[in-house]
């Protein structure tokens, strides 16, 4: 088996294959020594030729040019219309009032419930104490449940998107996108 600089691997007693040995993990050793110099881009150039001491023309070779700025079309006024027109559209406050309409409620739900259990287990744990089979207690049902709503929040969320408010927003998106693409003057 080789490694990634074609040297064998091996598995043997030879103290040239050892860690401390190898003159590959440390490559200033093998390039002073004159040895073959491991191929290993972050020993061989820095990728913005930051410490380099010398100015040497090889790392700087090395050293990529910055891209010119392009303007973002989608930044441009017109599809800046495009986004407010969009935003005060029917359909996009249906979407967001659905959005709404299930997230406010199941979020005050939740956090409503585990404040509850955190008050309960401060204030009276006599009460988390108490027994119900065996070694189950309240504390421990309530500790479930805890998980159990959040795996069941999870689903409810999930499933409503899917059944109330994905199809309408894709909608709304490719909508966007052809508005958009008529307000940049065609597609690109």
């Amino acid at each position: 088996m080789h490694s990634s600089n074609g040297r064998a691997r091996g598995g043997g007693s030879d103290p040239e294959d050892s860690f401390e040995n190898r003159e590959d993990r440390h490559p200033g050793v093998a390039a002073a020594s004159g040895t073959v110099k491991y191929d290993d881009p972050w020993y061989d150039a820095l990728a913005s030729g930051w410490g380099e001491s010398g100015g040497s023309a090889a790392a700087s070779s090395f050293v990529p040019t910055p891209r010119p700025e392009v303007p973002d079309p989608a930044k441009s006024p017109a599809a800046a219309e495009v986004y407010l027109e969009v935003q005060r559209s029917a359909a996009f406050q249906e979407v967001r009032g659905r959005y709404l309409r299930f997230v406010v409620p199941a979020g005050v739900g939740f956090f409503a419930w585990y404040v509850a259990y955190v008050v309960t287990a401060t204030t009276a744990p006599g009460f988390m104490a108490r027994p119900v089979v065996g070694a189950v207690n309240v504390a421990m049902l309530a500790g479930l449940g805890q998980f159990l709503s959040t795996f069941l929040l999870t689903w409810a969320y999930a499933r409503h998107a899917r059944l109330r408010r994905d199809r309408a927003a894709l909608e709304l998106r490719w909508d966007t996108q052809e508005l958009t693409r008529g307000a940049r003057g065609g597609a690109l």
